[in-house]
């Protein structure tokens, strides 16, 4: 017969124990990897910059040098419509015959190496990308260096994780370690790049991951400013622009209206690049994905003469933005030119980033409505713009708050691009499902979700789900006997393990359902012939975390849960779906609404015993309630 387990005290001294963080001192063995790939993150980050400008400067201007330009100033004329379309026949011709994977703007792809394959990347792959991206860019192409070095920088962190003993997921934290890198060196953001990491790509918030991104981040800033000062040059913000006035209430509704129109301009972002790349996808019967750049830039070079600042990384076109030095119709032209040979491009499968191009059209979107909104100026509210199309496209809020600030240095625009960044992405996660980055690897059969919480089995204590009511047998029972006990549809029979007792009622072991079904017409065999030693148990104070990960390891859906300073004190039995009522718990909390005050309180609470003894009291001492 069911027989009550009493449930031992729980151990305060236990509890006490479990700390907040599970990271280990292991971590410290790769802190000299995390600052070897900084090193080699800015390095290479720094040769891509080099390789681009060598590009343009030969097909646009005809002259050796690695200076980053624009091809805004060429001379070409119509003739320059050619240059794109050759960057995109050999960028196609290397993804065809060098590796598939170069194609596209590379934080997709970094991401999908994260989610399906380890966290392992193909060393050629270290290679391909960033000279592909080098000709794709540097012939025109109106993408961001800072994609194609994120996948780049991760790959050199793949790589070298590869190269020793290392689990996916210590993988994982040096690749995102190495794509942090390369956008810190890129940009000079190693606070926003080590966001962006932990945001975008970690997929979790453990030290084991953020040191690691903060560490080679760090690094390559470091380098980054090293290099500069060797060159006699002071290492500033990527755009120099005079301080803002201090904000006042004004311009945070100004702030909230871009934040707005930011948020649907992630919408036409994101949609515009996909209908690109479902109208491409429709030649597939007729041409072969090779031939889609040489379309993509034929798209480039014509949107290039309607408005050459499109074209290329277009670093100079964003500071003349953020400093309100482009009329109302040059934005606006900027605007449309740029989505249009922006989304074309990506839509053929070219090389390049996404970044830089959010953050041109999203200064023109600030900019064009910053021209009609009181308070600040233009360039203020172009900035502001630039956060908000980065929090609305790539759903990563601090990220782009703080990669705004370390572009600029303005500390007085933060509390305006808080409210623009705030505002933008929660329009955009309510009117696109997926953001232009998860889109790509939905669309290859993968769920990436973004929203992060403390896990309901991390927060939950055995003893809270355990079964004390537990069907106990004897060692010296009968399996016939047991099973004759059990009545079909009884609590005791949906029991799939039994406990097993002796004479003294500690635990001697466990005996599973089935062997008790298989026994059931052999009279003579007993339970200490087929129970099974306990190997496996919980302890009443301690997280559900700890119990699934037991439970997954071992290949067992049910353990004895014993007293933790007796191991023989049979305390209950935990099942997998225990596991489930701490899931349960944080689904009421999230779904069940209550009121808990009205407006009547006040007239309650002044009408309760003690109150109105209070009330007394005071009258009599000639003092006046308050009410």
């Amino acid at each position: 017969m069911p027989v009550s387990a009493a449930a031992a005290p729980h151990s305060d001294a236990a509890e006490r124990a479990l700390g907040d963080f599970t990271t280990t001192p292991d971590i410290l063995k790769l802190v000299p990897l995390a600052v070897g790939i900084g090193v080699l993150g800015a390095g290479v980050s720094l040769a891509l910059l080099d390789m681009i400008g060598f590009v343009t400067n030969l097909l646009y201007y005809q002259r050796l040098s690695v200076h980053l330009v624009s091809p805004y100033g060429n001379t070409l004329g119509p003739i320059a419509v050619l240059i794109p379309i050759v960057g995109g026949l050999i960028v196609g011709l290397m993804a065809r015959f060098g590796s598939e994977q170069i194609r596209g703007h590379g934080i997709p792809e970094a991401m999908e190496r994260i989610l399906i394959n380890g966290s392992k990347v193909q060393p050629r792959l270290a290679i391909l990308k960033p000279i592909s991206s080098a000709i794709s860019i540097g012939t025109g192409g109106p993408f961001g260096a800072e994609g194609p070095i994120i996948l780049t920088g991760g790959a050199i962190g793949s790589i070298i994780g590869q190269l020793f003993p290392l689990t996916a997921a210590q993988r994982r934290s040096l690749l995102v370690a190495g794509a942090a890198a390369g956008m810190s060196a890129v940009f000079g953001t190693p606070v926003a790049a080590t966001l962006f990491g932990v945001e975008l790509l970690a997929f979790e918030f453990r030290p084991r991951s953020m040191v690691l991104i903060g560490i080679a981040a760090a690094t390559a800033d470091a380098l980054r400013v090293a290099v500069a000062s060797a060159h006699l040059v002071t290492p500033q913000p990527i755009f120099v622009i005079p301080g803002h006035a201090p904000i006042n209430g004004f311009d945070l509704l100004g702030a909230a209206v871009i934040g707005v129109a930011c948020g649907l301009g992630a919408w036409v972002m994101t949609q515009a690049v996909y209908l690109c790349e479902d109208a491409f996808k429709k030649l597939t019967k007729h041409l072969h994905w090779m031939w889609w750049p040489m379309i993509g830039g034929l798209v480039i070079g014509l949107g290039g003469l309607v408005d050459p600042r499109a074209l290329g990384v277009g670093y100079g076109t964003i500071h003349a933005e953020l400093l309100g030095k482009l009329t109302v119709g040059a934005l606006l032209l900027l605007l449309v030119v740029k989505l249009a040979i922006w989304s074309g491009g990506l839509g053929s499968g070219t090389s390049g980033g996404i970044l830089a191009p959010i953050l041109m059209m999203g200064a023109a979107i600030g900019g064009v409505i910053g021209h009609v909104l009181p308070g600040a100026t233009p360039g203020a509210w172009a900035l502001v713009g630039l956060a908000g199309a980065l929090a609305g496209v790539t759903r990563s809020p601090f990220t782009a708050i703080i990669f705004a600030f370390e572009l600029t240095y303005d500390q007085r625009i933060l509390l305006p691009l808080l409210v623009a960044a705030t505002i933008a992405h929660l329009v955009s996660v309510l009117v696109l499902k997926r953001s232009i980055l998860t889109e790509k690897v939905a669309r290859r059969g993968f769920h990436v979700m973004r929203e992060y919480s403390v896990d309901p089995l991390e927060a939950t204590f055995v003893r809270e789900v355990m079964d004390t009511e537990v069907f106990t047998i004897h060692s010296e029972d009968r399996l016939a006997d047991i099973y004759l006990a059990l009545p079909e549809g009884s609590n005791e029979r949906r029991q799939r393990l039994y406990p097993v007792l002796d004479g003294e009622n500690r635990l001697r072991g466990v005996l599973p359902w089935s062997t008790v079904v298989s026994a059931k017409d052999d009279p003579s065999r007993r339970v200490r012939e087929s129970m099974i030693e306990v190997l496996v148990t919980a302890y009443p104070d301690e997280i559900l975390r700890s119990v699934a990960d037991r439970m997954a390891t071992h290949g067992v859906s049910v353990i004895p849960v014993v007293d933790r300073h007796d191991a023989t004190h049979l305390d209950g039995l935990i099942t997998q779906f225990d596991l489930l009522r701490a899931r349960e718990k944080l689904l009421v909390e999230e779904r069940h609404t209550e009121r808990i005050l009205t407006l009547n309180w006040i007239t309650e609470l002044r009408r309760s015993p003690e109150v109105v003894e209070t009330f007394k009291l005071d009258e009599g001492r000639g003092e006046t309630g308050t009410g």
